[in-house]
């Protein structure tokens, strides 16, 4: 135990070790699964920690094994498989449901398990190899790892975290349910609230993202390592097709990867006892979960987020933090506008650097495991300059899951502090969504996409319209005159028809 006036609570959680794997591999015989991926992962962030040997008993100790849900692995308790790799052992194999939340969210259960029940050591880990199973796929071959093993439905996980149902039946009757569908909505909605055009805007989303490839390229982790210009991005090549207006192929996430990261966490009665230096040390001083209404239909706003707003307020008053003392951000960065969102909620200015890692775009986006290789990036980056403080927002769902954490070197002076101000938004106000049948008739147009086929050209239209009772109804196209004059000129504000099955009279 630390002496002295240094002397911190034994119970106090603190990341240990971190790691981040990239596999760029062209041969698909030779190709990991995202079994093998995470389990590497786990190795390597034992070794980070100062724990060479993962078989002795101390280290291996293990309170609980968390895998965040990957798309690309259909083994139904991969905590136990990673285990099984690892010849290590946990008292608890966990799964969590899908959600970009849920790194952070992880996060803030350990440092509770930790904090409050005795837990010394658990282990979080996330991985896909998305990348190589399509290319599999797509050469028609079935990888080793790609089938389901046998005995595998017997060995169910412990389920962590909650499930929500985020889709309305509404939105569902009007086929509206991927996320490539529903930013680019907020991002029209944000473009028609700050009064800018079309192709003024396209400019503004494009620069920010630009600076985020500018720090994608400085991160040896990241996926793409490589700058690109603003004129690049926002242009519509073959190799960079507009595919939800106003998002070419370069301002959506990048799932086409083959990435895992993991996290150490144990309390600092085990760090002191594994012999774990004091440098590695990393301390959540705080952290929140909540999230917006569930359905999009019930939100009040396409231009406010709320609950980001609440929850970030929230953990940067439980870290006795203002948000300009937080020298290194990372904001979820799925498209543009949840950056403009988040950034705008936490009251922070687009000009800073709001990413870490580069973004999912550019550093890579393996679904549900972003956030890890953010949290992972923030401890070296502390590590690295240990008088400054990081802050990860993750965000699951159409900007509608979100967790948070405040980090540093320096253990929190009043221990970790956790909230969920759910109470709090769920007492906000929601609209009412309408049928397709109540909805017919004149609409105003709220927001808006504008799906676009391989080649390039105008498909489908989405748009969220509001009725004169303030109801909130969607509609859809697929006049491909409209959707290509709705990417050159605004329509959110105009005054639309709707047949009685939800589509836009022209």
């Amino acid at each position: 135990m630390t002496s002295g006036q240094n002397k911190i609570d034994p119970r106090t959680p603190i990341l240990v070790g971190q790691a981040q794997v990239a596999q760029h591999i062209d041969n698909l015989e030779s190709a990991a699964g995202p079994i093998e991926l995470m389990s590497q992962a786990v190795r390597e962030a034992f070794a980070d920690a100062g724990i060479q040997n993962t078989g002795t008993k101390n280290a291996t100790t293990i309170d609980a094994l968390r895998v965040v849900r990957s798309l690309s692995t259909r083994n139904t308790n991969p905590a136990r498989d990673i285990a099984s790799i690892l010849e290590i052992s946990a008292n608890e194999y966990g799964l969590t449901p899908h959600g970009g939340n849920m790194p952070q969210y992880l996060v803030n259960c350990a440092a509770l398990q930790i904090r409050d029940n005795g837990a010394q050591m658990i282990v979080l880990t996330g991985g896909e190899s998305f990348r190589s199973r399509r290319r599999a796929r797509a050469a028609q071959m079935t990888l080793p790892w790609m089938e389901l093993k046998e005995g595998q439905e017997l060995q169910a996980p412990t389920a962590l975290g909650e499930d929500l149902v985020m889709n309305h039946e509404i939105e569902l009757a009007h086929k509206i349910m991927l996320p490539i569908e529903i930013y680019p909505m907020f991002e029209t909605a944000l473009r028609y609230r700050d009064k800018r055009t079309v192709a003024d805007h396209q400019k503004y989303i494009s620069e920010l993202w630009a600076r985020f490839s500018d720090v994608a390229a400085t991160n040896p982790h990241a996926w793409i390592q490589q700058k690109y210009t603003a004129e690049a991005i926002r242009t519509p090549t073959q190799d960079n097709r507009m595919i939800g207006f106003p998002y070419t192929k370069l301002m959506n996430s990048n799932n086409d990867v083959d990435m895992a990261a993991a996290l150490v966490m144990c309390s600092v009665e085990r760090a002191e006892a594994l012999g774990i230096a004091r440098d590695k040390w990393i301390f959540l001083h705080a952290g929140t979960d909540c999230h917006e209404h569930n359905f999009v239909s019930h939100r009040y706003s396409f231009t406010d987020t709320p609950a980001i707003r609440i929850g970030g307020q929230r953990v940067l008053a439980l870290a006795e933090k203002s948000i300009d003392e937080i020298e290194n951000l990372d904001l979820y960065s799925c498209f543009p506008s949840a950056v403009q969102l988040g950034a705008e909620s936490l009251g922070v200015s687009l000009d800073r650097q709001l990413t870490c890692t580069g973004g999912l775009s550019f550093a890579g986006g393996p679904f549900n495991n972003y956030v890890m290789h953010a949290i992972a990036t923030t401890m070296t980056t502390l590590r690295e300059k240990p008088q400054e403080t990081g802050l990860v927002w993750a965000n699951g769902g159409y900007a509608t899951k979100h967790a948070f954490g405040v980090y540093a070197t320096t253990p929190p002076l009043h221990g970790f502090r956790h909230e969920s101000p759910q109470s709090e938004v769920d007492s906000l106000p929601r609209r009412e969504v309408a049928t397709a049948i109540d909805a017919q008739g004149p609409a105003t147009v709220e927001a808006y996409s504008v799906m676009h086929d391989r080649d390039g050209a105008a498909e489908k239209v989405r748009a969220s319209v509001l009725l004169a009772d303030g109801r909130r109804a969607w509609a859809t196209s697929d006049n491909t005159q409209l959707g290509t004059d709705m990417c050159e000129n605004e329509w959110v504000g105009k005054t639309v028809t709707l047949d009685e099955t939800g589509a836009i009279s022209v």
